[in-house]
């Protein structure tokens, strides 16, 4: 692979042992679980190359949207995580960097070249219409006027994601349980990304860490999610107090976890992203740029990184020119082979390959990039986003308690 030359600005993903993808790999093998993913990653190799000890339990963290550079900027709000991170590990997550991406690399060990969970959004090649990925629904007819409707994706989501799960193998020699609210629970999402664990339904993140203590009962591989903080800073931005509130309740609950956790167990503390703040000034409509317009049938992705689908009979080549020229610093622009070859997806299926973007656009700094045609108005306004190659966006710590 031919890795493409990235601004000073940006990270480039991995999907090795230095990445999201070895955290579930690393964790069987503190389990003395044999798990080697289609990708390579050993289990053994994975928990000697992040200087975990032997277990027999452990426990694996999710806080969505809780990057590195996130936590080191905010952490009066987390004490306890505070004090794991002169020992954090740093990871790197997926591309793009966001939860339907990262998660599916988390859970199989692989990257979305293979999962072929490629952002939030992404076209179907089955139909033409635009998959929304987390809640597994579709728009036959993206660009209708709000309000948006959408119905169920009707692609199963063993069909969409084939890869298996380390939760599927390690299930297979231990007890494997995921705690969870119960929107999730047989979710498209859970069970393409996700599947294997046994699914317990607690509501809030403390009832969550009450299920996890009581499945500790038993050896085994315990998967906690905490998608709070992702969604405050969504909502006002990882600079806001409700950010910093959001983080603080999820500290405490987690420094309970820590100090209840019965006798050798291991608990492991990552996240999927970062999060930056947006500027309203960088935001570019491709509904006002007819250079941004032009030759494109459809958007996916999202605002911090977008699938540019070419129309029939578009060069995209002449597609990726004019967003390059339009977009100047405020974004890296490039055609979909040059970013396979790269790597930026890992290896990619030929399944796959029809869902992912004939142009990837991946924003610089604070900005972002939008259609009001397609995005409704309170996505266009979202104060916190993620999905590009900034460290923010893309360093994840791994913390490790005891």
């Amino acid at each position: 692979m031919t890795p493409l030359t990235l601004p000073d600005d940006l990270v480039a993903p991995s999907y090795g042992t230095d990445s999201l993808a070895a955290v579930l790999p690393a964790a069987a093998g503190t389990l003395g679980i044999d798990v080697t993913t289609s990708t390579g990653l050993r289990s053994a190799d994975c928990a000697a190359a992040l200087g975990l000890p032997s277990a027999r339990r452990v426990v694996v963290v999710l806080v969505d949207g809780l990057g590195l550079h996130n936590l080191a900027e905010r952490g009066g709000h987390a004490p306890f995580l505070r004090r794991l991170l002169p020992d954090a590990r740093s990871l790197v997550t997926s591309f793009p960097s966001t939860t339907a991406a990262a998660l599916a690399t988390f859970g199989t060990g692989t990257c979305p070249g293979l999962t072929g969970m490629l952002g939030y959004t992404q076209r179907n090649p089955a139909t033409g219409g635009l998959a929304t990925m987390v809640s597994w629904n579709e728009q036959s007819d993206p660009y209708r006027p709000e309000p948006k409707t959408s119905a169920p994706l009707r692609t199963d989501p063993a069909d969409l994601q084939r890869e298996s799960t380390v939760f599927e193998a390690v299930g297979a020699g231990v007890s494997v349980v995921a705690p969870g609210p119960g929107k999730f629970a047989g979710s498209g999402m859970t069970r393409a990304a996700l599947r294997g664990p046994r699914y317990i339904v607690a509501e809030t993140f403390a009832e969550r860490v009450d299920a996890t203590l009581r499945a500790l009962r038993d050896d085994g591989l315990v998967y906690l999610y905490q998608g709070e903080v992702d969604a405050v800073g969504h909502q006002h931005g990882p600079d806001s107090w409700q950010w910093g509130d959001a983080l603080e309740g999820t500290d405490a609950e987690l420094r309970r976890l820590a100090a209840s956790v019965p006798a050798g167990t291991l608990v492991l503390i990552t996240a999927d992203h970062g999060q930056v703040a947006t500027d309203p000034a960088r935001q570019h409509d491709v509904a006002t740029e007819p250079a941004l317009d032009q030759g494109v049938a459809l958007l996916g992705g999202e605002p911090r990184m977008t699938h540019v689908y070419a129309a029939p009979g578009a060069d995209p080549a002449a597609i990726a020119g004019r967003w390059a020229d339009t977009l100047g610093d405020d974004a890296v622009v490039v055609l979909r082979d040059a970013a396979i070859d790269a790597g930026w997806l890992g290896p990619v299926a030929e399944h796959v390959l029809p869902a992912v973007g004939d142009v990837l656009v991946a924003a610089r700094g604070h900005a972002t990039v939008v259609d009001s045609r397609l995005h409704t108005t309170n996505a266009r306004r979202m104060p916190g986003v993620h999905g590009s190659l900034t460290p923010t966006e893309m360093v994840v710590p791994l913390l490790v308690s005891p």
